[in-house]
């Protein structure tokens, strides 16, 4: 790879310290299995901010956090295979587990307990460069700024992941409901809306603003958390901050 890059990146430098610092770090090199990403975009998560308040037990300290990285390939080991350098690609907050445990080997490996955390225990993207699992990288398009795609690694999974459950119940799914709505739920409501299903969101009490906005999107109510919904819902997806 030739002489060891240098890098600006935004370090946590002890636990709950309350603010990142800037500093010069030398460039990660990918391992096995592993990408070098130059990061062109990374969102902030509620998340990372846990991580800085320490909120979070143990984290990897020092830690670069970010987990909604946006960015393009510039190196890989020589046995990954389905990504070329000069790709573009994403990082989330899954950045690692066994692949053989029966959480893993039945499409649950978040709950896997030798997971490992982009930006909590894996240095993640507030920084010009990182490295990823392959496993866990996912190919992007062009079509999209790197800036409308980042909140997609995060939120936009989580999201999709629960909403992917209510899609697939033994019950058919038209009338969803979505408590909290945050940065999962505005982006599966558009989802939703899209497919054919009627979105309800459920907000904080006097929350006029949010009641609002999931109506723009697309909602064909909105009120209170503690309210009765007009129907009865098939489907509750519950977004926690």
């Amino acid at each position: 790879m030739g002489e060891r890059r240098v890098m600006r990146a935004m370090v946590l430098s002890g636990p709950a310290a309350g603010r990142l610092d800037e500093i010069d770090l030398a460039a990660p090199e990918p391992g096995p299995g592993q990408l070098l990403i130059e990061v062109a975009a990374c969102g902030v998560c509620r998340t990372d901010l846990h991580v800085v308040d320490g909120d979070l037990p143990e984290p990897k300290i020092p830690i670069v956090p970010g987990h909604e990285i946006v960015g393009t390939v510039v190196a890989k080991s020589d046995e990954v295979t389905g990504f070329e350098v000069g790709q573009r690609v994403g990082v989330p907050w899954l950045g690692y587990s066994c692949g053989a445990c029966r959480y893993c080997r039945g499409g649950q490996e978040n709950l896997c307990r030798r997971a490992r955390y982009t930006g909590y225990q894996i240095d993640g993207g507030f920084a010009q460069f990182t490295v990823a699992d392959h496993r866990y990288a996912f190919p992007l398009t062009d079509t999209q700024s790197e800036v409308e795609l980042a909140p997609l690694l995060c939120a936009g999974l989580i999201g999709y992941r629960s909403y992917r459950m209510a899609l697939e119940g033994p019950a058919e799914c038209v009338r969803l409901g979505l408590y909290g709505f945050g940065a999962a739920a505005h982006i599966i409501c558009q989802v939703a809306v899209h497919e054919g299903l009627e979105v309800y969101a459920l907000t904080r009490r006097g929350d006029a603003e949010g009641e609002a906005f999931a109506k723009r999107l697309g909602a064909v109510w909105a009120g209170p958390s503690d309210a009765s919904t007009p129907v009865e819902l098939d489907f509750v997806q519950v977004e926690k901050n």
